[in-house]
């Protein structure tokens, strides 16, 4: 979300003037430039007051926000490691999140977390619906606001509405250029930086290593799933040793070709004729490959997320359902061929990225192949789902 798109919507009451004077007074620039000194004055304010490293107390914190209003899946699946080190940290604690709604089909069932506050996709669109979550918001009171990612306007805004005794945000260089946080070598991963922001702020030890991405399925949701896959896979599953799901679509230029696909699946196919293919399709409920795979659709994200659990692998490009994938606990190869891995592979376990700026379809799934030889098979039957 960004606050252009508000700024255009909104309608100021012009004065009683001169109708040429109206006609030539530059309302839209003024527009946002008024709106841009607000947001300034309010970005100056909340910078002021954000916790500094080693200033937030070990005890004391019950009620934590964590706003992060953006309706892409993937930005909500990457905050699931900084809500798993708010449980370590603070193991009695109250979590609400401000979000979207993906973020509250993920989250809303989770133990530690209360409300999530859903912002609409399109603010200005739904002007009394967003105002009615911020003043929700706004009469709650915490002893920690966290604004999840770094650059985020919305999420600077929604720290700065908030009421928080500790406010802990990403620090801007140019409004506190004395700020001790400057002077930290950052993580790279995006699911990583949020973590660190909160053990560099945390007064006490923490650990070396960063909570996986992790959506915590219930049992249930896993066994659920295992009877359907076993339906959707059918007799066909007994002459395969191994299921891999794959899910042939992305956004903009991240997403490859219907041609590039179905090089890359008679490719992986022939190296691999012991995995049966599973085509996850995206919401529109189309496919890229026609009917040639076995496919399996939802819109329901956990569901989503339970079926891939039951699989042995996960294939796809840099997109919201490989972040999904990767917090479903199946091992996930992303293919990258715009965005860099660094900032936003599966990483962990047996997951693993693969920049295929260059290469051939065919090379990319020979690649993909000998990743998937070293999985272990999981071990489905009986309603219930576990690693071999």
């Amino acid at each position: 979300m960004t606050i252009a798109p508000f700024a255009r919507h909104v309608t100021i009451a012009r004065p009683s003037l001169p109708r040429a004077f109206r006609r030539s007074f530059p309302w839209d620039a003024w527009r946002r430039d008024s709106v841009a000194r607000v947001l300034g004055r309010m970005f100056r304010k909340v910078g002021r007051g954000l916790c500094e490293p080693g200033g937030l107390p070990t005890v004391g914190i019950h009620r934590v926000l964590v706003c992060r209003p953006n309706h892409r899946l993937g930005n909500s699946v990457l905050i699931s490691p900084l809500i798993a080190e708010i449980e370590t940290l603070y193991p009695g604690a109250e979590i609400d999140i401000l979000g979207s709604h993906a973020t509250a089909c993920l989250y809303d069932n989770r133990f530690s977390v209360h409300e999530v506050f859903v912002l609409p996709q399109k603010i200005a669109r739904h002007l009394w619906v967003s105002i009615r979550a911020l003043r929700a918001l706004r009469r709650c009171h915490y002893d920690l606001a966290i604004d999840a990612c770094h650059g985020s306007q919305s999420g600077r805004i929604a720290l700065a509405l908030s009421h928080a005794r500790y406010k802990l945000g990403f620090p801007d260089p140019r409004m506190n250029p004395g700020s001790a946080w400057h002077a930290l070598a950052w993580p790279r991963h995006l699911a990583d930086r949020s973590v660190f922001l909160l053990r560099q702020a945390y007064a006490g030890p923490t650990r070396a290593d960063y909570p996986p991405l992790n959506l915590d399925l219930t049992p249930r949701e896993i066994q659920e799933a295992a009877k359907v896959m076993g339906r959707v896979c059918g007799a066909s599953r007994g002459s395969h040793s191994m299921t891999v799901a794959i899910f042939p679509n992305a956004t903009g230029a991240k997403c490859y070709s219907e041609s590039w696909w179905n090089q890359f699946v008679d490719t992986f196919q022939a190296l691999c004729p012991q995995v049966q293919l599973v085509d996850l399709l995206a919401a529109h409920g189309h496919s890229q490959l026609g009917s040639r795979l076995t496919p399996f659709y939802s819109r329901n994200l956990r569901r989503l997320a339970a079926m891939i659990a039951c699989m042995d692998g996960f294939i796809s490009a840099d997109c919201g359902v490989m972040h999904l994938a990767a917090a479903s606990g199946t091992p996930t190869l992303g293919l990258f061929s715009v965005t860099d891995p660094t900032k936003y592979a599966p990483c962990g376990g047996a997951n693993a990225a693969l920049d295929t700026r260059g290469m051939h379809a065919v090379v990319v799934a020979t690649a993909a192949a000998e990743w998937c030889a070293k999985l272990s098979p999981k071990q489905v039957a009986g309603g219930t789902s576990s690693r071999g």
